[in-house]
């Protein structure tokens, strides 16, 4: 019967205490799970975990009984190679914790007043030798033979045919030498058919072949890294849309750190759920993998990094191949992307979410109005986000406050709130970020709302990228704005990026709480120059970052404006000069 909340006791013992279920990231459920069935409480927690659907919805309940029946259709199959040759598949007590009773426990009723499963999206990222191949031919007989699902079509996703062997070949082989399963499914070169329900398992290598059937009830896609292009992976997701529980489950390794790839997005997405940057309970992830800091050569970092440690992989294993890595560089790159679950190429965050979080004091516009503040505009591509950030310095305290503005063209919505986890359609709901007819950026729109806050705020200044920004800055400064055009290399953004961490962590730099930037803060990434100085990097960041970039260019001119009203060193305190009103009457905008 499903439970929303577990008892703090089971048959077998009491569950561990909340400080020790957040250190094992175990949600009271699944704990209360693993100690009743007599299951021991794995000590490998996950570096990020997604929240599970009981935190996030209300009317979501965890039902063991379904994890259960995911358990005995494993314990029924048998293994095939090596050591465990023969005996049943009894699946690692840090793969039911982590992964089978999260996604097969969480149900709730859909329209029709059914029970079915919350997570249809599944994605583990854990080092080699963990049982990547084993609970994937597990989970996909399962999906194809044991949920329930008449005339169920369940597919793998290869990028070459010779891949496809290679994902086929371990999942017959489970078919094949399991006697409770052979009876009841037939094996074919390329296909594996249930019987009784009509359900097929198969592996695809193209788009066309993933639409052939398009009814997808479940999508394994192994090594998710080795995908040039994600259009495969998107065509199988897809491909569901008449199925009332369907689950596609991505099992992979680390890759390299190139951004930009579907491995990047779909991690990207996974690191912000688990941030709670973004919501979507039927998205479900768990990443495993060192520390950049971490010794790689010992034990402890072995075991964080590898939730099956001491079985598979062995530690003779993992020692022989940090011997390895020890003697040679490019084993080293390879030993800690494969075994330790290092993006070795992965770029660092310049400004973590907690540091921006703690500035997230709540700003009220009308306290605001009549005070000076300096403007920042970043005008992206014709179809893209354009942002505006306005920053308010206070010279008695030093304290910065921010605000912002983003439009999008209407068209992009859809696209956006994909990338979003439909965070997107709930920004522009709330006001947080403003549509534009058609697919193509407004000017219009954002100059009608610069004007009504240059009528409530003293602008001194805007700087702005000079890209793309002619019709919008001419406009401008014809109505009287004074723009700055500030050049985007790292020489001209670098001390502006640094003033800002340095007031962020100073606790002089209030913005707001704006949804929109939390997002894009969190996509940050930036480039170094040889000689130290750093910049936003666009092209390597996870995603947007035009709010930061309007930020940035707000910092400069703020600081540019220090600096000439400074006095000279021989000059008296009282020649500072004070800020101007620079505004005109907006008929000159021609809007």
């Amino acid at each position: 019967m499903a439970t929303k909340a577990a008892p703090r006791r089971t048959r077998r013992g009491y569950l561990p205490s909340p400080a020790e279920l957040k250190r094992l990231k175990l949600s009271p459920e699944v704990a209360w799970y693993l100690v009743d069935r007599g299951i021991p409480l794995p000590d490998c927690p996950p570096k990020w975990k997604t929240p599970e659907p009981g935190e996030l919805l209300k009317s979501a309940r965890f039902d063991p009984e379904r994890v259960d029946r995911v358990l005995k259709a494993f314990g029924l199959l048998r293994h095939t190679k090596g050591q465990w040759a023969g005996r049943p598949l009894t699946p690692d007590p840090w793969q039911v914790a982590y992964v089978i009773a999260p996604v097969f426990g969480w149900i709730k009723r859909n329209r029709a007043g059914r029970w079915v499963r919350v997570i249809t999206d599944l994605y583990v990222d854990v080092p080699r030798k963990n049982g990547k191949s084993t609970l994937c031919g597990g989970l996909g007989i399962y999906l194809t033979a044991a949920d329930g699902e008449g005339g169920a079509e369940v597919i793998a996703a290869a990028t070459t045919k010779e891949q496809a062997g290679y994902v086929f070949g371990p999942i017959k082989q489970l078919c094949e030498h399991s006697p409770a399963l052979k009876p009841h499914a037939k094996s074919l070169a390329q296909k594996i058919i249930h019987k009784a329900s009509k359900s097929t398992f198969s592996v695809v290598s193209s788009v066309a072949e993933s639409l052939h059937g398009g009814n997808i009830h479940g999508g394994i896609i192994d090594e998710l890294h080795i995908h040039k292009t994600g259009d495969l992976v998107e065509a199988i997701e897809t491909g569901t849309g008449s199925r009332e529980q369907p689950l596609i489950v991505i099992i992979t390794t680390a890759d390299d750190g190139r951004p930009n790839t579907i491995y990047a997005r779909k991690r990207q997405r996974i690191e912000e759920l688990a941030r709670r940057v973004i919501r979507h309970p039927a998205t479900y992830g768990v990443i495993w993998g060192a520390e950049e800091s971490d010794d790689p050569f010992v034990m402890a970092t072995w075991k964080k990094a590898n939730p099956g440690f001491g079985i598979s992989p062995t530690h003779e294993y993992l020692e022989k191949k940090a011997a390895e890595a020890r003697q040679d560089p490019v084993a080293l790159g390879s030993f800690l992307r494969l075994h330790l679950g290092l993006r070795t190429k992965q770029t660092t965050r310049y400004i973590s979410l907690s540091d921006w979080d703690g500035a997230a004091a709540l700003i009220e516009e009308q306290d605001l109005e009549g005070r000076a503040c300096h403007g920042g505009l970043d005008l992206s591509n014709v179809e893209d986000i354009t942002a505006l950030c306005w920053l308010f310095p206070a010279r008695d305290s030093g304290l910065i406050e921010a605000i912002w503005r983003f439009w999008l063209p209407e068209d992009r919505l859809r696209d956006l709130s994909k990338r979003t986890a439909g965070a997107a359609e709930v920004w522009v709901r709330e006001g947080w970020l403003k549509l534009t007819p058609g697919n193509v950026i407004d000017n219009d729109a954002i100059l009608h709302q610069i004007d009504k806050d240059a009528r409530r705020f003293r602008v001194q200044t805007i700087g702005y990228d000079r890209w793309g920004a002619t019709d919008v800055v001419r406009r401008l400064g014809d109505g009287g704005l004074t723009c700055v055009p500030i050049s985007q290399g790292a020489a001209s953004l670098n001390d502006p990026l640094k003033n800002l961490l340095r007031v962020i962590k100073a606790g002089l730099f209030q913005q707001g709480g704006h949804p929109v930037m939390r997002w894009m803060v969190d996509n940050l990434a930036t480039v170094a120059t040889a000689d130290g100085l750093v910049k936003p990097d666009k092209k390597n960041s996870g995603d947007k970052i035009d709010g930061v970039s309007a930020l940035v260019n707000a910092m400069k001119e703020v600081m540019d404006a220090e600096a000439a009203a400074a006095p000279p060193a021989t000059a008296p305190a009282a020649a500072a000069g004070g800020t101007r009103d620079l505004w005109r009457p907006s008929s000159r905008l021609n809007i």
